[in-house]
């Protein structure tokens, strides 16, 4: 009688084994597919990084739209050469104080 309990529990004892690797291998290529998947998806930045989040798409915009009307406006309406780079060159080291002046926040 105890040979036969014996033998059944190497039976059921192997059955396990044979279930658990089984479930092991499933595990490990749940965890490569999820890494595959991890690495070609594209990841979300939260928060602020970098220059151009800080402001809209329309702030952005209008910022930039703004700038080259100034720009134009000064090539159309100045005369001397020297004096349009020098107010195309003061415009845009002022540009970053007239962005926070003008969104009330910074740069």
């Amino acid at each position: 009688m105890s040979r036969e309990r014996a033998r059944r529990r190497a039976v059921r004892e192997a059955e396990q084994a044979r279930q658990r690797a089984v479930r092991q291998r499933q595990v490990a290529r749940r965890q490569r597919r999820r890494a595959v998947v991890r690495r070609l998806t594209p990841q979300l930045r939260r928060g602020r990084s970098g220059r151009l989040p800080r402001h809209s798409r329309g702030e952005r915009a209008a910022i930039v739209l703004l700038t080259g009307a100034a720009l134009i406006l000064i090539w159309t309406f100045v005369d001397n050469l020297a004096l349009r780079v020098a107010l195309m060159v003061l415009l845009l080291l002022v540009l970053p104080a007239i962005v926070v002046i003008a969104l009330d926040r910074r740069t």
